[in-house]
């Protein structure tokens, strides 16, 4: 029986579509109704039951047959479809335009197809590592070797740009040429539109002792190498003033005038220097900002920087970048009228009239200016009959300004006024009016909390260039880097107060020459006339020189620990000294600027660095210059800022080690 049966299955063909269970089902039943309608049929008339048995026999029989004929034919279909895709999975995987690579562990080249072939030329490559084939395309992949799964870069290739996708694990590298739409992202940045401006820092100072011949050929000749420039570099110039200019121009045109590094700067100052009356040029460039009014704006904002930071340089930043610097190669030119110094007091007085109290605090681990200006201010402010706190945190300053406070002590008015950073905190009001002098970083101040909390009404007094870290919208800035001193301003600003007034006492006057003292390192460096008119000023108010030789006085503890400093002096290159502490060994930030300072005075010494740890476990580097090396541009490469010739920086969570690996990279990769 069992042999019948499966003669019958090999014979007999059951039609395919009976393979689906559904339709067997339905087609077991309707085969059952029509056997049990002939049967009743038959019963009831035999040959309408015949005729209608014949009947159902051949609709079965059409239906089975139009059934096979329909699975025959998807068969055939499916079948030739999964033909065309299958071939057409080869063709694409052969003829698209993706470059496609597969390669084993060893990085040795399986295949590739067409496409990527063409790149490579005419070199055989199968059973070849790819290193050996072609170098760029494996340093390639072993730049991105280890960073996942599927890796997607947009990289240069040869004269090419490709969006590569590499799957490591499978094997495989994807290329697909981007250049045409790489180039035409390049356009759209080179073609993105430029506004700058120009001023001329010290024009009206040079053409006031000139005559009018002079002057307009001084006038003619600025015109006349700035437009030369201009048309150069293909750009729109227009003078809008005798000192000001305005600048219109492509990406690109001021990509090709970075990469020259502003040059017009030396050429300008080197011209006029030749002719006894020195030009220079600040020039902020502001792109990357479809909004012309915004534009406009932020190289303003970009020219105030550089004008803040002394002059003679350009600043160029994009939206949401940071700025670039070039120039700064000199120290800014002592002005020479009082009118900025008496309009900031008219200013100072006016606010006054708006506030409660004012709070006045410097930088963190104060020196002998911070708190000489901190002093000052608190004398005009109630000289105009305001009350004025001054910010100190006493566990944190150094050995002189100690020396300061408990001189302070004597003075129970003067000890009343000072006020811990928390208890500033607690005590400020809306109504309230913080100064910062001696910094313009909100990050560096004795109580950045307290800057928070009164951000809306902060006043600015520094002599420090200005860095990009800046209060967005300060009531009053008094920025001026060609002054000595932060107590120099201010010494000035007291000429322009009450007469009637209560004026400075012996404490106060002796703590703001003491601080001009350290910043001129006694009179010897950074000075101008205004720097002695004001120390003229303290002593006729009654600065004591001798305490002030006494505050500044080092202990021999101090004494030899400078020295061993400087004895670990390296020439890191030429003119150029570096000397760092111990890492577990830590050292009074005064004393690492002293030990800098002295290494200065060394012959064959342009510039100095001393590098060492402080008690609060920060790191800090003291640089000094006598010019030629502009030594705040590189501090603020390392986070810090300061003067050409005198600035500084402190770096949290490094060594020193570390730390002066990272100041001689910086100083090998200088141009000055």
């Amino acid at each position: 029986m069992k042999k019948l049966i499966s003669f019958l299955r090999e014979k007999i063909a059951i039609p395919t579509f009976f393979a689906d269970v559904q339709l067997r089902v339905i087609a077991l039943t309707v085969l059952g109704i029509a056997i049990a309608a002939s049967i009743v049929a038959m019963i009831l008339n035999p040959i309408f039951g015949i005729v209608f048995l014949v009947a159902i026999i051949l609709l079965v029989g059409v239906i089975f047959y139009g059934f096979e004929v329909l699975s025959k034919n998807t068969n055939r279909y499916v079948s030739d479809l999964s033909y065309r895709i299958k071939r057409g999975e080869q063709e694409a995987l052969i003829q698209m335009p993706i470059g496609i690579m597969l390669f084993d562990k060893n990085y040795e080249i399986q295949w590739v197809n067409p496409t990527l072939q063409k790149y490579l030329g005419d070199r055989t490559v199968l059973g070849h590592k790819i290193a050996d084939v072609d170098a760029d395309l494996a340093k390639l992949i072993a730049n991105h070797h280890g960073e996942g799964d599927e890796v997607n870069r947009i990289v240069d290739w040869d004269d090419y740009k490709f969006e590569i996708t590499l799957q490591e694990k499978a094997g495989a590298i994807y290329l697909l040429d981007v250049t045409h739409s790489a180039k035409i992202e390049q356009r759209f940045l080179e073609q993105q539109v430029v506004i700058g401006q120009i001023f001329v820092d010290n024009y009206d100072e040079i053409t006031q002792t000139m005559d009018d011949q002079s002057v307009s050929n001084l006038s003619n000749y600025l015109t006349n190498r700035l437009s030369n420039w201009a048309n150069r570099y293909e750009m729109f110039l227009k003078r809008v003033d005798e000192d000001h200019f305005f600048v219109f121009a492509y990406a690109k045109a001021l990509s090709k005038a970075e990469a020259n590094k502003f040059q017009i700067l030396d050429r300008i100052r080197e011209d006029t220097s030749a002719q006894n009356f020195p030009i220079t040029l600040s020039i902020g460039f502001a792109y990357g900002n479809d909004d012309l009014a915004e534009l406009a704006i932020t190289s303003q904002n970009n020219l105030d920087l550089a004008l803040g930071r002394g002059g003679d340089q350009v600043v160029v930043r994009a939206k949401d970048q940071q700025a670039r610097f070039y120039g700064g190669k000199t120290n800014p030119m002592e002005k020479r009228t009082r009118v900025r110094a008496r309009m900031i007091s008219q200013a100072l007085q006016g606010l006054f009239n708006q506030v409660d109290d004012i709070y006045v605090m410097g930088h963190s681990h104060p020196d002998m200016d911070a708190i000489g200006a901190s002093l000052g201010i608190r004398r005009i402010a109630q000289m105009n009959n305001v009350k004025c706190h001054v910010v100190l945190d006493q566990s944190s300053i150094h050995s002189d300004v100690q020396r300061l406070v408990k001189e302070i002590s004597r003075y129970p008015d003067l000890v009343k006024c000072i006020v811990t950073p928390e208890q500033a905190v607690e005590l400020a009001t809306p109504k309230s009016m913080l100064i910062l002098v001696d910094h313009s970083k909100p990050s560096i101040s004795i109580s950045p909390e307290l800057y928070h909390k009164l951000e809306q009404r902060v006043v600015i007094i520094d002599h420090h260039r200005r860095g990009e870290e800046f209060p967005e919208n300060p009531m009053l800035t008094y920025i001026e880097p060609y002054a000595s001193s932060t107590c120099e301003l201010i010494a000035e600003i007291f000429e322009y107060q009450p007469t009637d007034a209560e004026p400075l006492n012996k404490i106060e006057a002796t703590a703001m020459l003491a601080g001009i003292s350290v910043d001129t390192r006694s009179f010897a460096q950074r000075t101008g006339t205004r720097t002695f008119d004001a120390a003229s000023y303290l002593r006729s108010v009654g600065a004591d020189n001798g305490m002030v030789q006494r505050l500044l006085k080092e202990s021999p503890d101090d004494f030899i620990q400078r020295n061993h400093l400087i004895d670990s002096m390296e020439m890191v290159k030429p003119n150029i000294a570096v000397a760092n502490g111990e890492e577990d060994q830590t050292y009074d930030p005064v004393l690492a600027a002293q030990a800098a300072d002295t290494m200065l005075n060394l012959s064959g010494i342009d510039a100095s660095f001393v590098i060492c740890r402080r008690l609060d476990d920060v790191v800090s580097i003291s640089a000094r210059s006598i010019g030629d090396v502009n030594v705040q541009i590189i501090m603020e490469k390392m986070g810090g800022g300061g003067h050409l010739s005198n600035a500084a920086t402190q770096i949290k969570g490094t060594s020193v080690a570390e730390a002066r690996a990272q100041l001689i990279e910086i100083l090998n990769d200088s141009d000055d």
